[in-house]
């Protein structure tokens, strides 16, 4: 690994270039686009420095909104991430990181207490926004979630080489989803397909069940959006993505079993289902995006796992009935306190 500064070569797991002092990009935990939006974010102050960082007789001020507005356009494509750092960014974590002139780690120090305590984040949230904010302002930083890279020289075991089943090698697409539009209430995915393409199924108002192949690993965004009538779908363990708004608007639909390997509910996936009343979300999702059940009026009790390390404040807007069941003082714990939700306790291992 070389430094992306000076290119001197770089001693595995470095914080810091030993020739020129630069920081050395890191991945966290549970945050595998660290590195990747540490050097957005470091370019992005490269071109754009008079403008973030504004200095007059009485310090050095930084540009929060203009920050905010430029993340759109240099890290638009992790949209997890981004909401993050736009949302600690809003609530002036900078200010606290700049507090302390000369004193990195006093300052780094003081925006963990404020990340972890006022803001409510998950240990791997705040260190991923501590990485991402130190290296961009230039700052060595050693995470204690940081995930190291492998030095052993020893070989893997040889093992029977297996062919990689990938998300689009065999998609079911939109123009073959055709002959389902106006007559057909059943509908049925054939083995073999892998991925359901984004708007395949969107405003088919006539469909009532739908059944997946074995073989499915992605659902596309807006896949399943506005079907009005659909009121049985189920999810195979084979399913490991599921796109935003692919359920968005199914007003028939009861329940939902999602499987195990999903890592993320993303925005607005059951936004406005207004019959949904119970969903099974396995310890395998650590994120629920914006408006994900908004708007899901029958949604009664959600068992959120201790893994859900992210929820966007918007997550569960207009949802009157709903009950939280989560661990004790667990990251949905606190949201649910500094969002009002109503709640119910119990041990990691009897939810």
């Amino acid at each position: 690994m070389q430094c992306e500064k000076c290119h001197a070569e770089l001693a595995p797991n470095s914080i810091s270039c030993p020739e020129c002092g630069a920081p050395v990009v890191q991945t966290v935990k549970d945050f595998d686009n660290t590195p990747n939006i540490q050097l957005q974010l470091k370019a992005m102050i490269k071109e754009h420095e008079r403008q973030l960082f504004i200095r007059s007789k009485d310090g050095l001020f930084f540009d929060g909104p203009k920050f905010t507005a430029l993340l759109n356009d240099y890290i638009a494509e992790y949209d997890k991430e981004r909401k993050l750092l736009r949302r600690v960014v809003e609530e002036n974590i900078l200010s606290v990181l700049l507090s302390e002139p000369g004193n990195h780690e006093m300052a780094v120090t003081k925006a963990r207490s404020v990340l972890l305590g006022e803001k409510f984040l998950s240990d791997s949230a705040a260190e991923f926004v501590l990485c991402c904010l130190t290296y961009m302002l230039g700052w060595p930083y050693d995470s204690p979630l940081r995930v190291k890279e492998k030095t052993g020289e020893e070989e893997e075991p040889q093992e029977e080489k297996k062919r990689v089943v990938r998300m689009d090698d065999n998609v079911f697409s939109r123009n073959a989803a055709q002959r389902y539009r106006l007559f057909a209430k059943n509908v049925t995915i054939p083995e073999g397909v892998t991925m359901v393409e984004g708007f395949c199924f969107d405003g088919f108002g006539g469909i009532r069940t739908v059944e997946l192949p074995s073989t499915l690993i992605g659902i596309g965004e807006y896949a399943f959006s506005e079907c009005k009538h659909l009121r049985a779908i189920d999810l195979p363990d084979s399913l490991r993505f599921i796109g935003k708004s692919a359920f968005q608007q199914c007003e028939k639909l009861v329940g939902m079993k999602l499987p195990r390997g999903i890592l993320e509910i993303a925005d607005s996936t059951f936004s406005f289902c207004k019959s949904l009343e119970t969903v099974e979300i396995p310890d395998t999702v650590s994120s629920i995006g914006e408006q994900a059940f908004a708007g899901c009026e029958h949604l009664r009790r959600l068992v959120l796992p201790d893994s859900v390390k992210f929820i966007d404040k918007n997550a569960f807007a207009l949802c009157p009935r709903l009950t939280i069941r989560c661990v004790e003082n667990s990251y949905v714990f606190k949201y649910c306190l500094q969002n009002a939700i109503p709640y119910e306790t119990a041990s990691a291992k009897d939810l």
